[in-house]
């Protein structure tokens, strides 16, 4: 049910396929003509599935059978825990959620962790809250002029991909 929303969701035309469309931009170059050139630029997943830093993202999210979600026109703004970051969590935890009957969990969790839209740094302002696409809504506060996630979660990175962008966070974000 979830891939058949967030595929209706994402579908281009659709009025409702990015909530952020007063505060998104394009983070991509454009070529004399004008014309963004996405094919230089690999999906969020294949970003994150060339990174040795997002293992366990990319199992989490091949568990959950988000793949074909995220790989698809989007735009989408991922904040994308690192290895470390899950590390953080509770021994077992991870192994817990990557098991079949956790799969509703492990989804959830992963959807918190995903925007439609792409929301580029310097959007992020103190207060703002972000709807993600479980539902549930993340928090930005700025800390020594960079954003927070949730309170805890710093931005490592931003990383461009042809349907969106990649925000490479130190936390685990947990839908509250």
């Amino acid at each position: 049910m979830f891939l058949c929303t967030l595929l209706y969701a994402c579908t281009p035309g659709n009025p409702e396929s990015s909530p952020a469309a007063t505060t998104s931009s394009s983070t991509e170059a454009h070529g004399q003509s004008g014309v963004v050139d996405e094919t230089s630029k690999p999906d969020v997943v294949k970003v994150a599935a060339s990174s040795k830093d997002h293992t366990t993202l990319v199992t989490a999210v091949k568990a959950a059978d988000l793949v074909n979600a995220l790989s698809n026109a989007g735009p989408f703004t991922v904040f994308a825990p690192t290895n470390a970051a899950f590390d953080k969590l509770p021994k077992g935890t991870v192994d817990k959620l990557l098991k079949t009957d956790q799969k509703d969990a492990l989804t959830d969790i992963l959807q918190y962790h995903v925007y439609v839209g792409v929301i580029n740094p310097e959007q992020l302002h103190d207060g703002q809250n972000l709807n993600m696409v479980n539902g549930s809504n993340i928090t930005i506060a700025m800390q020594d002029g960079k954003p927070l996630i949730n309170g805890k979660a710093h931005i490592i990175a931003s990383i461009p991909a042809s349907n969106g962008i990649i925000h490479v966070i130190d936390e685990v974000l947990t839908p509250q």
